[in-house]
């Protein structure tokens, strides 16, 4: 009895996985930090054991029997808002590029280093988190469009918008800071905590899903504008 209630303090990682051995040894590893973990090794059950368990977090990998972990991630995305790391190529940018289009919130690339995966879970964790998200409410407010730190939503014209978390970390970021042409290196040093190297594209493929869902043409875009070899600019007054 004792261990089924130290379980329910703890969060919940499902790792979806079919390398039993990689799958094991991470699962051994966020244990010893304090972490619940289940593993599922068939990608055609994967959206079933989101939806059912309800994990704080899922490690999702690309390649899996049954049904890839693009396929998972794109339909599983309307049922789940928690956060989804998925595990790439590491050599393969159009892995990454894909994972973040279909609703991944980051990646880690194998081979899988895990004090990397630790820091990125947690990471990712810490800004879902509502306590974390509590300590600095407030709510944005430009026209039509409603972005509230505390629940962590967003409306236009009263409609709700359906934000992956980490696209909403990254409105919010930018929102936030109306005004002011943010580099990509300060958005790295804000999301994720690491240097930008330079070629990853992640705030971009991000930028480029934000944009429609808030009402702004990817063409000629009014409130996300682009600063050429510099970042972005969100635009208070439209």
């Amino acid at each position: 009895m004792g261990n089924s209630l130290d379980s329910k303090d703890k969060d919940h990682v499902l790792i979806i996985e079919d390398d039993e051995r990689l799958a094991n040894l991470t699962r051994e590893y966020l244990e010893a930090n304090g972490f619940q973990v289940t593993i599922e090794a068939d990608g055609a059950h994967g959206v079933e054991r989101i939806t059912e368990l309800e994990p704080d977090i899922v490690i999702l990998d690309l390649m899996l029997p049954g049904e890839d972990g693009l396929s998972i991630c794109r339909r599983v995305r309307p049922l789940y808002a928690g956060p989804i790391l998925m595990l790439t190529a590491r050599t393969d940018d159009m892995d990454q590029v894909l994972g973040l289009e279909m609703g991944a919130d980051d990646y880690v690339p194998k081979p899988v280093q895990p004090r990397v995966l630790l820091a990125r879970m947690r990471a990712l964790m810490r800004r879902t988190d509502p306590a974390e998200s509590n300590s600095g409410s407030a709510r944005l407010t430009f026209g039509g469009l409603v972005i509230d730190s505390a629940t962590r939503e967003a409306w236009l014209d009263e409609e709700r918008i359906d934000l992956t978390s980490a696209e909403f970390d990254l409105l919010w970021l930018l929102a936030d800071n109306a005004g002011r042409v943010l580099t990509r290196e300060e958005i790295f040093s804000s999301l994720r905590g690491i240097k930008y190297d330079g070629q990853d594209r992640s705030i971009d493929v991000r930028v480029s899903r934000i944009r429609p869902k808030i009402g702004d043409d990817p063409n000629q875009p009014h409130r996300i504008k682009t600063v050429r070899s510099k970042g972005y600019l969100f635009v208070k007054d439209v």
